[in-house]
């Protein structure tokens, strides 16, 4: 993931990121499993995916969006309409992925939506909200995150 623009030095979009290479890690464990016929395996990993992105979504949604949706309207739709996409295929392997056979190829185009989405966040939010937020909005972000935790593990020091 990028380091060009320095947004990674605040903790906040240091933790989000950390989330994204997770994320991006499982997409490949997904193809993977798609190219050898496991479809339960798939269908583990995506409510892995999901797990990390629960909390994830909660502090881009509620914590930085609201603060970034007054100069970038258009384009925080558009991620906010991505998310319930991605959502939406990633619930179903809580159950029905079995009984529909378009199923794998729906979960693979999605998390390909899912990397884009990815690469929109890290190339152009992340560095925006470091140019465009102020330290109550940075303020309001950690508080969401504060609340919702994260499905990955802090690194070591």
């Amino acid at each position: 993931m990028c380091e060009y623009c320095g947004c990674q030095s605040l903790a906040t979009i240091d933790e989000l990121t950390r989330e994204h290479e997770a994320v991006v890690n499982l997409i490949g464990r997904v193809r993977d499993a798609h190219r050898d016929g496991r479809i339960t395996l798939m269908a583990e990993l995506a409510r892995e995916i999901a797990a990390v992105l629960v909390p994830h979504t909660e502090v881009e949604e509620e914590g930085l969006f609201p603060a970034m949706a007054h100069e970038f309207p258009e384009q925080i739709a558009a991620l906010r309409d991505e998310h319930r996409r991605i959502e939406t295929v990633l619930s179903e392997a809580n159950g029905p992925f079995l009984n529909d056979s378009t199923w794998p190829r729906r979960l693979i185009d999605t998390l390909g939506l899912l990397r884009e989405h990815i690469l929109k966040e890290q190339d152009g939010v992340f560095p925006a909200a470091l140019a465009f937020l102020d330290p109550e909005h940075w303020e309001a972000v950690e508080a969401v995150r504060a609340r919702v935790g994260s499905a990955v593990p802090q690194p070591l020091p």
